[in-house]
């Protein structure tokens, strides 16, 4: 496995590395060991969770202001373009976000620490998505920043206005967002 930096140096962008042949291929998507290693974080992982969303669909921007998670996120099937911003008032990074396609065909993951918010749109017909949680979801202490909020000016590769859920239609400005410190 190998970690490409971001513009965010606590996002990071993980390449496995991939066995294949005419068979089909082969890679280790989490070794605990190896992710140690590489990244110097001991992440413990209480849920795993899977997504499938029609083409045009946009999740986010969400985010859990107690219980905070991180999370490691790759696509199985499908393409998405996937972003993490920064929501720590205390970081130096606040209030950036980084995307990055992921898809089943480049095999990339990215890790979001705990104190970011994370939102992906669909750019292929369907999706799948998974992720690994840091900590187990909390409906009460879920919060969702508006995906298109103009302080983030976040560059969203969309031809045509997203699909979004009626909660992610009432997301929040972020100046008006809770935070975290």
């Amino acid at each position: 496995m190998r970690i490409i930096p971001t513009t965010i140096p606590d996002l990071l962008v993980l390449e496995p590395k991939v066995f294949g042949d005419e068979r089909g291929f082969f890679f280790e998507s989490f070794n605990e060991r190896v992710w140690r290693n590489l990244t110097g974080l001991d992440v413990h992982f209480v849920q795993h969770n899977h997504s499938r969303s029609a083409g045009g669909v946009l999740r986010g921007l969400h985010y859990q202001i107690q219980q905070p998670q991180g999370k490691l996120v790759r696509v199985t099937s499908g393409e998405v373009y996937d972003v993490a911003v920064d929501i720590r008032k205390s970081s130096p990074t606040f209030g950036r976000w980084f995307g990055t396609v992921l898809s089943a065909e480049n095999k990339l993951q990215m890790w979001i620490p705990a104190g970011f918010a994370h939102g992906f749109c669909v750019t292929s017909d369907m999706a799948e998505f998974l992720y690994l949680t840091t900590d187990f979801w909390a409906p009460e202490h879920e919060r969702c920043i508006a995906w298109n909020d103009p302080d983030l000016g976040i560059d969203w590769p969309l031809s045509t206005i997203p699909n979004v859920s009626a909660k992610d239609r009432e997301g929040r400005a972020f100046r008006d967002a809770d935070l975290f410190p």
